[in-house]
């Protein structure tokens, strides 16, 4: 055997050393955390069931709220204070405050962009939180029947208004920035951070009572995916992506540039110390049974 031949024998052995490595990273993390994960599944599978739910209750004309409350603004007022409670008991669940109630991939990934959450657990976050969306509204089609896919429901899909695809795409845009500058203010501030879910929620009411018309409200691109695969629309669906994760990285750029990195403390949206904090957070009181047992677990190098 050549020199040449040693070295891509070398080089293939190589490849595959660092192929099982990573793999095996993928699943000593998946078998640590997996309850986290499915927990970020469901809380977005709840928050899909309530949205589908209650569209179909104040918009469904076979229902009776649409007759009792013909005022589409009022019927948007409690559509949007059904979802803030929601968003608020999913945050404060057991579930919420284990994950940290992200069940938004933008939110995840800005917390991956400010080194909060580790990289393989910031990938398995998004990646349940898509497959709980879509369990969400599989399930309310299930439990709804045919009134889910009328035309004022429509599986609870997200597009843009009468005001167009630039006006949906910048509403998406101040909703996800405004919303992530409250999260970071508030929740790494310890005095205040236990107002944080009831920020959001209010924040949800109203972000549905003013903008729903405008793009359907989503600021999640998991939400609008698992919508848009049942009703089969996918009309502007790349600003559901591009926007959210835009605002809620600029929000964060900003923090980052007014407070400092080492003022952004954890990645959890409800600040109850008894719960186990999976994030790489120095916030007073959580504590971090696993921190040292994942070495490098916050860095993915693709095997070369």
């Amino acid at each position: 055997m050549n020199a040449f031949q040693t070295e891509i024998g070398d080089d293939v052995a190589h490849r595959r050393s660092g192929s099982a490595r990573f793999g095996a990273m993928a699943v000593v993390v998946f078998l640590q955390h997996w309850r986290l994960y499915l927990d970020e599944g469901a809380e977005l599978a709840i928050f899909m069931i309530s949205a589908c739910c209650f569209t179909v209750w104040l918009f469904d004309p076979a229902y009776p709220a649409p007759h009792l409350l013909p005022d589409n603004a009022l019927r948007r007022l409690l559509m949007g204070v059904a979802m803030g409670v929601t968003a608020i008991l999913i945050i404060h669940s057991p579930m919420g405050k284990r994950s940290g109630a992200h069940f938004n991939p933008a939110i995840t990934m800005t917390y991956f962009r400010l080194r909060k959450i580790a990289a393989w657990d910031a990938i398995y976050y998004v990646i349940f939180q898509f497959l709980g969306g879509i369990f969400g509204v599989g399930v309310s089609a299930v439990l709804l029947g045919n009134s889910i896919a009328v035309p004022s429901v429509d599986y609870a899909i997200t597009v843009p208004g009468t005001y167009g695809t630039a006006a949906a795409f910048f509403a998406e845009l101040f909703m996800a920035a405004l919303l992530m500058a409250v999260v970071l203010w508030f929740s790494n501030q310890p005095s205040l951070a236990i107002y944080t879910s009831y920020l959001v929620g209010i924040l949800i009411t109203f972000y549905i009572l003013l903008f729903a018309p405008i793009s359907g409200f989503s600021i999640n691109p998991a939400r609008t995916t698992a919508s848009a695969m049942f009703a089969h629309v996918w009309t502007a669906v790349w600003l559901y992506f591009v926007a959210p994760i835009l605002g809620m990285m600029t929000a964060a750029e900003l923090h980052l540039r007014l407070s400092g990195e080492d003022k952004i403390l954890c990645a959890k949206l409800h600040p109850d110390p008894s719960y186990p904090c999976p994030f790489l957070c120095n916030f007073p009181l959580h504590f971090h049974p696993d921190k040292d047992s994942l070495p490098n677990s916050d860095q993915i190098s693709l095997p070369s």
